[in-house]
């Protein structure tokens, strides 16, 4: 059986499954009242016509759920049916007979029929031990450990520090990219190492965001730092990719796609990187030169619409040509007036002058 510990960019069903479970959601104060009691229960959640064919015996209560309804059913032996959303109880002290032939890991009776009948159905099912307050979550062939919540925020607060370091970084070589484009000096390597850096960000707050499903309500301290440190992170990303991509390759959306699939040795290669913007495979990403379209940098320009860029950058072509207009030739872009263009060109003075100092004020 695979399990879902190692795979940051979980299976969208046992998302699910996990934020069913969460603390603060009614079915985990149920869970938490059955650890308690170590009584152990077997839950099925699913399509109860999907699931009736492997049902034999037991209760049928068409009831709506409860926390202590659950709790207080699950001290019988048997399997206990809810529907997909944990809203419903169909039937309590169910003995369940999945295909024996399926094969499982589990040693446990409980655990290797929660097992088999998520891969025999397309139901979720959550075996709680007995003995060792453990909770195990089975959907199709994962199955996922719920680990408990102190552990759950250690792990969050240590992620978190990393992800600092790593922001931190990423506009330490964000800045001296802006400093290099407004020298219309710069190279793929600098390019690449944004990029490398933006997706180490992203693959760390992914993690992140992993402990937030499984934390639930306790996690709302973290959500909010994560959001803090994620800001203009997607934006910036995704205008870089727009300002350098050759005018014939791959889409924004599908580079993005393809540097969040990659393993964390492509990511290092800055080769690699190269390729997947789009750059010709023997291209040594130090050699080439490069110059800017002008998004990203227009996209730091306070109250300046994703548009408007657009048209700036559709008019001039690149962001060389830009800094080189005057007011007049902004007028004339679509949907820039003459207090716009004042404000453009006044924005784009004052971020020269910090990007530019900000490059040579240790030198």
């Amino acid at each position: 059986m695979v399990d879902s510990k190692g795979d940051l960019r979980l299976d969208n069903r046992l998302v699910e499954a996990l934020y069913l479970v969460a603390p603060g959601r009614p079915l985990r104060e149920a869970v938490d009242s059955i650890i308690r009691a170590k009584t152990g229960a077997l839950i099925i959640l699913g399509d109860e016509g999907e699931i009736s064919f492997l049902c034999s015996g037991g209760l049928r209560l068409e009831t709506d759920f409860t926390p202590n309804m659950l709790y207080e059913l699950a001290k019988m032996d048997g399997a206990t049916i809810l529907n997909r959303n944990a809203t419903r109880i169909h039937r309590a002290n169910v003995q369940l007979m999945p295909d024996a032939t399926i094969e499982s890991s589990e040693t446990g009776t409980r655990h290797r029929t929660a097992e088999r009948v998520a891969k025999q159905t397309d139901a979720i099912a959550i075996s709680i031990s007995m003995d060792r307050d453990l909770v195990s979550i089975y959907v199709d062939e994962l199955k996922h450990v719920l680990t408990e919540i102190r552990v759950l925020l250690a792990k969050s607060d240590q992620a978190l520090q990393t992800l600092e370091k790593y922001r931190a970084r990423l506009d330490q070589v964000a800045d001296n990219l802006t400093a290099l484009e407004f020298e219309d000096a710069v190279s793929l390597h600098e390019v690449v190492i944004v990029l490398q850096r933006s997706e180490m960000v992203s693959r760390v707050a992914g993690e992140i965001e992993r402990y937030l499903i499984e934390l639930g309500t306790e996690g709302r301290l973290i959500a909010m730092q994560l959001e803090e440190l994620l800001t203009g992170v997607a934006r910036d990303r995704a205008a870089l990719i727009s300002d350098y991509r050759p005018g014939r390759g791959p889409q924004v959306e599908k580079i993005e796609a393809r540097l969040s699939e990659i393993s964390a040795d492509e990511l290092f290669d800055p080769d690699a990187i190269a390729k997947i913007l789009g750059y010709r495979k023997k291209a040594k990403a130090t050699e080439v030169r490069i110059s800017p379209r002008g998004y990203r940098v227009l996209s730091n320009i306070p109250r300046l619409p994703a548009s408007i860029i657009s048209n700036i950058v559709g008019r001039f072509g690149s962001l060389k040509a830009v800094l080189l207009a005057g007011e007049d030739d902004l007028v004339g872009v679509e949907g820039v007036g003459r207090v716009r263009a004042r404000e453009i060109g006044e924005g784009l003075v004052q971020l020269r002058e910090l990007s530019l100092a900000e490059k040579y004020s240790f030198r």
